[in-house]
């Protein structure tokens, strides 16, 4: 059965994994599909397909390196049509054991560290494991359009004609009207 967590799931074992690398085709099954589809909000994914090369590096870290496409089903924002997007999205992570990625030592002041660029620490190796349905699933949800929209849609506000009585200080006027109900009226001069 298919875990929430992990719509699609494809587990390399690290020992299995030879020294001259390895290559993997995958290809999501409908169950694995609509898990992904209900865990990422959307109306469906019609196909998904990922292709990774795992080489091993010194020491026990190894490089994936890959690419995951698909094809998604969404509602435009604009007219709430459905619409159909793709996806084509590059993988290149380094994975090691837990034990030789580095801890964070406290925050980062970015300000500070504004001119330097330092490459992102490793993804650790759970439990002799490398997921690599996991690592597709997600490059596939951070691919996603979040606002997605038809091409030729145009967002058009309803304009209302403004009612001269109903403005902020529509209010004020009322209140001078009734301000002194207590003072005498005005007499004339002759």
């Amino acid at each position: 059965m298919t875990d929430i967590t992990d719509p699609w799931s494809v587990p390399i074992a690290v020992p299995q994994i030879p020294d001259t690398g390895l290559h993997r085709d995958l290809e999501a099954d409908q169950a694995a599909r609509i898990a992904m589809a209900e865990a990422a909000g959307l109306r469906e994914i019609l196909s998904a397909s990922a292709s990774f090369d795992v080489a091993r590096n010194s020491g026990d870290r190894f490089h994936v390196t890959g690419r995951v496409r698909a094809r998604i089903g969404q509602t435009c924002v604009v007219t709430l049509d459905p619409i159909e997007n793709d996806i084509d999205e590059p993988i290149d992570l380094m994975f090691a054991p837990p034990e030789q990625i580095p801890v964070p030592l406290g925050l980062v002041d970015e300000a500070a560290e504004a001119g330097s660029q330092s490459p992102d620490p490793p993804e650790p190796i759970e439990n002799g494991i490398i997921d690599l349905g996991r690592l597709a699933t997600d490059a596939l949800f951070l691919a996603i359009d979040p606002y997605p929209r038809r091409p030729d849609a145009m967002f058009e506000p309803v304009v209302a004609a403004a009612d001269p009585e109903d403005h902020p200080f529509a209010a004020l006027k009322a209140l001078k009207l009734d301000a002194n109900p207590m003072a005498a009226p005005k007499s004339k001069k002759r």
